[in-house]
């Protein structure tokens, strides 16, 4: 059975972990309909449209 020989150092384990724990910004798209900013494939917060067709009525 292989036993590391030496200890592996703080920095050299961080340094391996520390890609892991990034968080990518969130992609943006404009709405077709209002053209405010809202997550592809999902319902715009603004105006309720989805795929230029009108899903939730914002009254």
């Amino acid at each position: 059975m292989a036993v590391p020989t030496r200890r592996t150092s703080k920095a050299r384990k961080n340094k391996r972990r520390s890609s892991v724990w990034k968080i990518d910004a969130p992609t943006l798209v404009k709405c077709s309909n209002c053209g405010g900013y809202t997550v592809p494939h999902k319902v715009c917060k603004n105006c309720g449209s989805y795929n230029g067709k009108e899903v939730i009525s914002m009254d």
